[in-house]
């Protein structure tokens, strides 16, 4: 009886709307590489998804109390693996040393240290609930977050480490952080950006900022994505080019169109209609963890999933919003449609979680 409770607690619309998510992802990428003449990226996504699929059931069957039992553990084995790709790390497109390949497979521990994090953050704000707006239990938890993000800085990865911040800043909220802590930091974080911008930002990433500002500052150079990817945008109009016939895509003219701005090609080959598709079925599966986050009565599970959500609330603001112009190029994916093993099981993984929060939470049992 217990086991038929727990079926009926799962939540099929978020199993099903991220597989979708997954097959729209793969034939993005098999119109993005197209012009490639090789089918190793559509294979490889595959792959990946079938993986992802695969651990996300298998995740979503394990009770997720058992990862906050070793959630110790799993925080040290996330420091163990930045500490990794700072000495065994390879170097990837934008210059960050993100990746430790394994011959012709790459990881990245990044990745799989945004769920490491939602898990141990989670227990550690529960286990200090009624004390969260102590000083001393404040910092404790700003410490867990800054020697994580001080190793992904290393790399140097300031995409990543934004994210593990937002996820950090929804956790705390929800789990009601005073407004007398929340206000002074954010005015703290808006003054000190000059200090942040002039000495703690490598030469490439002030230059992401100048070319946000202004792309026709490096029309050929950091300028030439943006205004490639917007054109790319604006020619697809309401419903596109029509599948393989987009010509910023299909020519070349955008430029790591299968990872960064895969939702330009989306844009320009499927039009307005498609790109609304995309971010409605993107905002569907955040709304359903969100839900589930709402509905459970753990509040290590509830942590769980507002810390998940956040982490794809800002890959698909933030991925989007490079594509069009509207942030800077960060090189974060857009979640289960970007090419990326490492990103797409990472993203699947997470739904796992969040399906386990469904199916075993004490309302689940109830």
């Amino acid at each position: 009886m217990k086991y038929k409770n727990r079926l009926t607690q799962f939540d099929n619309v978020l199993f099903f709307l991220t597989i979708l998510a997954g097959i729209v992802g793969i034939i993005a990428v098999y119109s993005a590489t197209r012009s490639m003449n090789t089918n190793s990226n559509v294979i490889m996504q595959t792959a990946s998804f079938v993986i992802g699929v695969i651990l996300m059931f298998v995740m979503s069957r394990i009770n997720y109390q058992i990862f906050g039992y070793t959630a110790i553990f799993i925080y040290a084995a996330c420091i163990l693996m930045l500490v990794a790709v700072l000495i065994f790390g390879t170097t990837g497109t934008w210059g960050a040393r993100s990746w430790i390949r394994f011959g012709p497979i790459g990881i990245q521990p990044s990745e799989l240290c945004k769920i490491g994090f939602a898990i141990t953050f989670a227990k550690h704000l529960q286990a200090v609930k009624e004390d969260i707006n102590r000083p001393v239990t404040l910092l404790l938890l700003i410490l867990h977050l800054a020697i994580l993000a001080f190793l992904i800085m290393l790399e140097p990865d300031a995409g990543s480490t934004m994210v593990f911040c937002f996820m950090a800043i929804a956790m705390l909220f929800v789990a009601g952080l005073s407004l007398k802590y929340i206000i002074p930091t954010f005015l703290f974080f808006l003054a000190s950006s000059p200090l942040i911008y002039f000495f703690l930002l490598s030469d490439y990433q002030k230059r992401r900022i100048q070319v946000f500002f202004n792309p026709e500052l490096d029309k050929l150079g950091s300028g030439y994505n943006v205004i490639q990817s917007k054109i790319a945008v604006g020619s697809g109009k309401l419903f596109g080019k029509g599948f393989l016939k987009g010509t910023q895509n299909q020519l070349g003219f955008l430029p790591t169109k299968h990872t960064d701005f895969i939702f330009s090609v989306i844009s320009e080959e499927f039009g307005f209609i498609g790109a609304v598709f995309v971010v409605l079925l993107l905002f569907f599966i955040i709304a359903r963890c969100i839900k589930i986050a709402r509905e459970s009565d753990d509040l290590f599970g509830k942590y769980i999933c507002v810390g998940l959500a956040a982490m794809l609330i800002f890959h698909t603001f933030e991925n989007v919003g490079m594509c069009i112009g509207l942030t800077p190029v960060t090189g974060i994916p857009l979640p289960f449609i970007s090419y990326g093993g490492t990103s797409l099981i990472t993203n699947m993984i997470a739904i796992g979680l969040v399906l386990s929060v469904s199916s075993h939470s004490k309302k689940a049992r109830l």
